[in-house]
């Protein structure tokens, strides 16, 4: 079994990355498998807390014991959706070990614009980014880097790229999928996933005016170094 593990930040197309890879037949995908532990460690109020804790295990040894086993359905490649926060309290990342990683960033001020018509607090896109270097680092500083802004302007040239980077075949079947919600899912789908589960496709990239508060400004400003060390290495087409 091969096991591929993508980072990213809050508000960025993770869940859309997910949807391509989950529609090639070799692979099988998991959702933010450590959310639960993250609220359990953190405390954090996020929409739906009660859902999420019910729904996934609380302790990390329990979500790793699930993460190297098989695939359910023999399916040779397993994507792990991460969102790089949810690492921030000093969780262990041993079970990284002998994965591919890939990091998807996103401008931190797209970031906090989306992020702040979900949730108040966005500390969490800073915390993103600081584990992403800290993950980065720990393997090696060798992880494949891709913007969204990139895979949004042409996503079959990123795609192929990314899979070339990952030692993976393209499969067009990443390029598009059939609308709608998915088993495999979080439960917080209902919160966060509203634009991805009515898409059957990577939409057209369309560039923002962002009209950010100088607090907003502050927060996306603590990010840019990170950004730009990632960003200055990302595969591009």
């Amino acid at each position: 079994m091969s096991t591929i593990a993508m980072f990213s930040g809050p508000r960025n197309i993770s869940t859309t990355v997910m949807r391509a890879f989950e529609n090639r037949a070799d692979t099988a995908v998991l959702d933010e498998p450590f959310y639960a532990c993250y609220l359990i460690e953190s405390g954090a109020p996020h929409p739906m807390r009660d859902e999420i804790l019910r729904a996934q295990p609380h302790r990390w040894t329990d979500v790793v014991d699930a993460l190297t086993a098989p695939a359910p359905g023999g399916e040779p490649i397993r994507f792990q959706k991460h969102i790089a926060f949810h690492f921030a309290g000093g969780a262990p990342l041993d079970w990284l070990k002998g994965a591919r990683i890939f990091h998807l960033i996103r401008d931190p001020r797209a970031m906090v614009a989306s992020y702040a018509n979900k949730y108040d607090d966005l500390a969490p896109i800073i915390d993103s980014y600081r584990m992403q270097r800290i993950i980065d680092e720990r393997a090696g500083g060798a992880c494949p880097v891709v913007d969204a802004r990139d895979i949004l302007l042409n996503p079959d040239a990123m795609l192929q790229k990314l899979c070339a980077a990952l030692d993976i075949e393209f499969d067009d079947a990443m390029l598009s999928w059939p609308a709608g919600k998915r088993d495999t899912d979080g439960v917080w789908a209902d919160h966060w996933y509203d634009a991805v589960a009515s898409s059957t496709g990577f939409k057209p990239y369309k560039e923002q005016l962002l009209d950010l508060t100088p607090a907003q400004e502050d927060v996306a400003a603590k990010c840019m170094a990170d950004y730009d060390f990632f960003h200055n290495r990302r595969i591009i087409a």
